[in-house]
């Protein structure tokens, strides 16, 4: 085979001791020369998520195996078994830089991950302070506000917090839900114009209940996380002169990317938990 032969005579003469097929049909020589820079052969043929090819330490030369993974489907029995050996997907983001924008994508996957962890400090401390209320989000009137646009909020003692709405009174009703619905754990209570609000005590049901709502902004981030996934490859089929191995790859390679990102917002999900069901 002319790529075997290739590949045999470059390790033979000592000066290459790493190949690679870096995208689908070019092929990369790394030498552990400093003063010879890698070389590349573009080969002319196609496969799907082309991996590896050649490592020194463990293939012998002259017998190189070509690694070509091929997406398979599995059959009855056999089913659970392809379950079990599903393959790591690496993210080569030289290649798949050719098809994408990393620097976008990364930095809409990592803003995800900073509005939970912003969240998670805002809406999700054992005792509740006025700062948590002053950035609530409010929609109201076609348009969102923060609390502290639209009222007064003062700290009457240790136990109450006061929200005075008197400058804005139809802005009561999306007030009221949205601190419902901010996972803090609060049931304001309405004085006319005004919301009283009790700071809950740090007992084992409030504990739990505020990881609950831990949990519930983590699945609300891991949504927004695979929309951005989605975007991504939806992106790539409005692309000329590519073909379906490229895309396809590309697609498993920021799914990839995008499950980094997740499995990164689980983690601090995890850790608020412990912290604030106590545990160490």
């Amino acid at each position: 085979m002319h790529i075997q032969r290739l590949i045999s005579s470059h390790i033979k003469r000592g000066l290459y001791n790493n190949v690679n097929l870096c995208t689908v049909r070019r092929l990369c020589f790394q030498s552990h020369l400093e003063f010879l820079p890698s070389t590349n052969y573009f080969l002319n043929y196609k496969s799907k998520n082309v991996s590896i090819v050649y490592k020194k330490a463990s293939i012998q030369i002259p017998s190189i195996a070509l690694n070509f993974p091929v997406r398979g489907y599995a059959k009855g029995k056999d089913k659970k078994k392809s379950d079990k050996g599903k393959k790591h997907v690496s993210v080569d983001e030289s290649a798949l830089a050719e098809l994408v924008d990393i620097g976008t994508l990364r930095s809409h996957l990592q803003k995800t991950v900073d509005v939970m962890k912003d969240e998670y400090i805002k809406q999700l401390s054992l005792r509740s302070t006025t700062g948590s209320f002053e950035n609530l989000k409010i929609k109201f009137d076609g348009s969102e506000y923060t609390l502290q646009d639209l009222a007064q909020i003062v700290r009457k003692n240790p136990k109450t917090i006061v929200v005075n709405l008197s400058s804005f009174p139809t802005a009561i009703p999306p007030v009221l839900e949205a601190i419902q619905k901010s996972g803090m754990n609060l049931n304001p209570q309405q004085d006319g114009t005004t919301l009283f609000i009790p700071v809950p005590k740090i007992t084992k049901e409030h504990r739990e209940a505020l990881s609950k709502n831990a949990k519930s902004l983590f699945i609300k981030c891991r949504d927004s996380l695979k929309d951005v996934q989605t975007k991504f490859i939806k992106g790539l089929k409005g692309k000329d002169h590519v073909s379906k191995d490229d895309v396809f790859s590309a697609q498993q390679q920021i799914t990839t990317l995008c499950n980094f990102y997740v499995a990164e917002a689980e983690k601090i999900m995890e850790t608020k938990q412990k912290e604030l069901l106590g545990k160490d």
